[in-house]
C-alpha cells in the first residue's frame, strides 16, 4: 500500500514545474526521496544550487500536493543542501 502511495505523491508532486526552468521538480531530480508512514508522507527537496530563491515556493507546494493524496493526512518537507534550509524546512512543517 505505501509503495503505491509513494507513487500516487510522486505523480502529484510532479506537476510542479521549477519556475526557472520550466521542468518537473521530479524530472530535475530535485525530489530525492519520498516515504509513507501510515497516513505520514516525507518528501527530501534539494534545489539545484544552495540559493535557490524558488525552493521555498516548491516545498509550499509539495507539501500541498502531497496533502492532497488520498490516504495523506500530512506530509513533512525536508529541504536539503540549500542555504537557508533549516529556516525553510521550520516554516513548511509548522
Amino acid at each position: 500500500m505505501s509503495e503505491e502511495l509513494v507513487n500516487d505523491i510522486k505523480d502529484a508532486v510532479a506537476v510542479i514545474n521549477d519556475p526557472h526552468m520550466g521542468i518537473s521538480i521530479v524530472d530535475m531530480g530535485i525530489v530525492q526521496n519520498i516515504t509513507v508512514d501510515g497516513d505520514q508522507a516525507e518528501i527530501i527537496l534539494k534545489p539545484t544550487n544552495p540559493g535557490c530563491m524558488s525552493i521555498t515556493r516548491i516545498a509550499a507546494d509539495a507539501k500541498v500536493r502531497a496533502e492532497s493524496v488520498e490516504g495523506i493526512d500530512t506530509a513533512k518537507i525536508i529541504v536539503e543542501g540549500h542555504a537557508m534550509s533549516e529556516a525553510i524546512n521550520e516554516m513548511i512543517n509548522r
